[in-house]
């Protein structure tokens, strides 16, 4: 095969500094666009042979026709999700892969963090010191100690999020359709319905893929069957709550607080600068607005080891392409989606 040419849209400094290191393994040709793909950029994919994208570029039905007579083989996701893709458009055109287990210890850390920054009011305690405010009244918290956590999704991180709980001596609730009889067992802890798990839950942690069955997973609702100061964590998707529910469930105190990693329509301002813009999205202001919110920008994943295990496995799937291997973290619209059962080599192509 001819020498891998990638066109590596949506490129951060950090991005470049950890995949340039890795790639003086491979010797790859990698052109870095700080433009995010989509209709308006696809064009520059011309002249390579693969792409590496990030979870705001877009790969519509459009952009996929567009792929196709750039003859682009092979487009390298590196995040593990991949909302982002019209996997039917690329089915058995073009491969799609990417990074299953960059760090789940980072997403699941960086989600107790949050819990505990809003439960103690760290954010709020920081500044106010900074301003030589040594005052404590409204800094009340509660003891995470015997409280129960309702966690969605067991997957990777969410069962590392589950062992750091156990520590604290939470009791945790969690719900999965495929549930991991095994796992719980051991962990002592109870799967169960998601009714049950709002109803029960002191917190409530969202570590599920976005489907068209997860999408405003969190809506009227799932609140509704909540307990009154319940607090919300999402670090997966952020079309997995709905936005305009979650407002108003803070502005009557159903909801008591919430940590967000990621926004419903982050792709136009997560990662980028605009503090010196007034900023246009009227429902991510208003969530700003709120002092028992906090939000962080898309940085749960952002550790050394992710971007090191990030860049290794995404050139390490283009590598195995490139060698007729099996492409064991293909993603495959007729298989189960999340993985393909035979690579390139199989049924899927």
């Amino acid at each position: 095969m001819e020498r891998i040419k990638l066109a590596f849209f949506d490129a951060k400094p950090y991005d470049i500094e950890f995949f340039n290191i890795e790639n003086a393994k491979y010797g790859y040709h990698i052109k870095y666009f700080l433009n995010r793909l989509n209709s308006d950029t696809v064009a520059m994919s011309q002249g390579f042979n693969a792409v590496c994208i990030f979870v705001n570029d877009n790969v519509t039905k459009d952009v996929v026709k567009i792929l196709l007579k750039n003859k682009i083989k092979i487009i390298a996701l590196r995040c593990a999700g991949y909302n982002n893709v019209d996997l039917s458009s690329v089915y058995n055109k073009i491969h799609v892969v990417r990074v299953p287990d960059y760090s789940p210890y980072a997403v699941a850390e960086h989600t107790v963090g949050i819990m505990l920054s809003l439960n103690r009011k760290i954010h709020k305690a920081y500044y106010r010191t900074r301003d030589n405010n040594f005052n404590i009244n409204g800094l009340l918290g509660f003891d995470m100690n015997g409280k129960t956590a309702g966690i969605i999704g067991t997957g990777k991180i969410g069962k590392v999020l589950i062992k750091i709980l156990k520590g604290f001596n939470v009791k945790i609730l969690a719900y999965d359709p495929y549930p991991d009889k095994d796992f719980a067992e051991k962990m002592e802890i109870s799967y169960v319905p998601l009714d049950k798990l709002y109803r029960s839950s002191d917190i409530i942690s969202l570590h599920c893929p976005l489907t068209k069955d997860t999408f405003h997973l969190i809506d009227h609702s799932a609140i509704s069957k909540m307990k009154t100061g319940v607090m919300v964590i999402n670090t997966g998707r952020g079309r997995l709550i709905d936005t305009k529910a979650l407002i108003e469930a803070l502005k009557h105190g159903k909801i008591g607080s919430a940590g967000l990693d990621v926004y419903e329509e982050e792709s136009e301002y997560f990662f980028e600068d605009f503090s010196d813009k007034i900023l246009p999205d009227d429902a991510l202001a208003r969530l700003l607005s709120f002092n028992n919110v906090l939000i962080t920008s898309h940085q749960a994943f952002f550790t050394k080891e992710a971007l090191t295990n990030i860049a290794r496995t995404t050139l390490g799937n283009i590598f195995a392409y490139s060698k007729g291997e099996k492409l064991a973290n293909e993603v495959c619209y007729k298989c189960d989606k999340r993985s393909c059962c035979s690579g390139k080599s199989g049924k899927c192509f």
